[in-house]
């Protein structure tokens, strides 16, 4: 499964082959001048009135979305089964690999052509949204014809901005401390377990690096996710409206936390803490041997897995659980100014809603988003570490709080700055206030 990291620049598009219409059928009730004809899949979509079928009652959707071979794959399959259920619907499919896909994103939209449909994240969902890209699903989840009743309500809200839903969750992801349970088990050391303290975690680390002589738990001060969950904690949140919602007090005393862990050897030295510190799931401590512990997501434990043959678990943050939320893997955006928004709309309610779609997409984009399907998919996996995976995101979101607001434009430029003034101090070059001051000054620069 691939994990919600926000591309970068550098690789290709890759254009892929149209799918041709193979049955007759249409959109039930879909433009005042197709001849209307039974919807084959359930709850068709007849919002609009800005649909345009060719003189053939013919629509070509364009859909564009990140991902691996794998994932290329299993979206194009699930395509074609939309048009074999909707004959007179094809897509125009693109796609490419993480790096360069927001780049190529945003010259489409500069240019004045995005695709009807693409994939987005957290990190780029507000901005797209404040520019009027992106089509507010209110009114299709209002009216039923995009069904979110199954899906978590944080979920489903975390794709709200500025009070329109601009984005539906293709799948749930939250946050995860996975560790070495071969190293402890080896050593006679207890496992670490939700709901322990953040204190605690970094005395049972400390206890692990003497014992075990591994670091107990990876440097978790340039981990945005870590530290968000831990302002959550506090009463705080990353963002407040428009504003950031913490202050440089609460960032010197996040510092000072994991300086202190550093000082008791709960840690790796600051060298070592760099390499984690990278995005590369294959170069985490877990799983690299140089830590217990890694800081990461839930539905990345398969991909830690195959990295290691050494046995791992997975458990909550430190801190109260309720901290977390339902997090949305990545989203399904809909182009505002697309000619064919109610078709597009009820592609997004087949991905995420058809039993035989879902089972054929299974946890690629994270977990399923409706949690009757979800069940479904889980009782087909039988790799132990995906399964776990489940198991754990299931549990946890028995406690799962509401969720936060999508980040604001330049949450991409804070969170490189968080790691930017974290490394200041971890190697010493700064003290925690003073890379606190640093780092909230950036924040401030960057949300500008």
């Amino acid at each position: 499964m691939h994990p919600a990291t926000p591309p970068t620049a550098g690789a290709p598009a890759r254009q892929a082959h149209r799918t041709p219409a193979t049955r007759r059928g249409f959109l039930r009730r879909f433009l005042a001048t197709a001849v209307t004809v039974p919807l084959l899949l359930g709850g068709a979509v007849a919002c609009g009135s800005d649909d345009e079928a060719g003189s053939d009652g013919k629509v070509e959707l364009s859909i564009f979305w990140w991902g691996g071979d794998a994932r290329a794959q299993l979206t194009e399959q699930a395509l074609e089964l939309y048009t074999k259920k909707n004959p007179n619907v094809t897509f125009k499919k693109t796609w490419q690999a993480n790096q360069g896909y927001f780049d190529k994103l945003a010259t489409l939209t500069a240019g004045g052509s995005p695709p009807d449909i693409f994939q987005i994240d957290d990190n780029f969902l507000t901005e797209y949204a404040a520019r009027n890209t992106t089509l507010d699903l209110n009114e299709y989840k209002d009216n039923g014809k995009l069904d979110v009743s199954k899906f978590p309500e944080s979920l489903w809200q975390y794709g709200v901005v500025d009070g329109k839903l601009a984005g539906l969750a293709a799948g749930e992801n939250t946050q995860g401390l996975v560790y070495n349970k071969s190293l402890l088990t080896k050593n006679g050391l207890p496992e670490p377990t939700t709901g322990q303290s953040w204190e605690e975690h970094i005395a049972w680390a400390e206890e692990v690096s003497k014992k075990a002589k591994v670091p107990g738990t990876m440097d978790a001060s340039a981990v945005d996710k870590a530290f968000w969950v831990w302002l959550r904690q506090q009463g705080k949140d990353l963002y407040k409206g428009n504003d950031l919602g913490f202050t440089v007090e609460d960032v010197t005393k996040w510092f000072e936390l994991w300086k202190g862990a550093r000082d008791r050897g709960a840690t790796p030295t600051p060298d070592v803490i760099h390499e984690g510190n990278a995005t590369d799931i294959t170069k985490q401590l877990v799983v690299t041997g140089k830590a217990a512990t890694s800081w990461v997501w839930v539905n990345q434990m398969p991909e830690l897995k195959k990295n290691t043959n050494d046995d791992l678990g997975v458990v909550a943050y430190p801190g109260d659980p309720s901290a977390q939320w339902a997090r949305a893997a990545m989203y399904w955006s809909v182009f505002r100014g697309s000619k064919h928004k109610d078709v597009a709309v009820d592609v997004l309610n087949f991905l995420v809603n058809d039993q035989e779609v879902v089972k054929l997409l299974g946890t690629d984009r994270g977990l399923p988003s409706n949690l009757d399907l979800r069940r479904v998919v889980s009782d087909d996996v039988t790799d132990p570490a995906m399964k776990l995976s489940i198991e754990v995101e299931t549990k946890l979101a028995e406690t799962f709080g509401p969720a936060p607001q999508v980040p604001i434009k330049g949450h991409s430029k804070v969170r490189a700055e968080l790691t930017k003034a974290a490394e200041e101090a971890q190697y010493g070059r700064l003290t925690p206030a003073q890379a606190a001051e640093q780092f909230y000054a950036a924040c401030k620069s960057a949300i500008a």
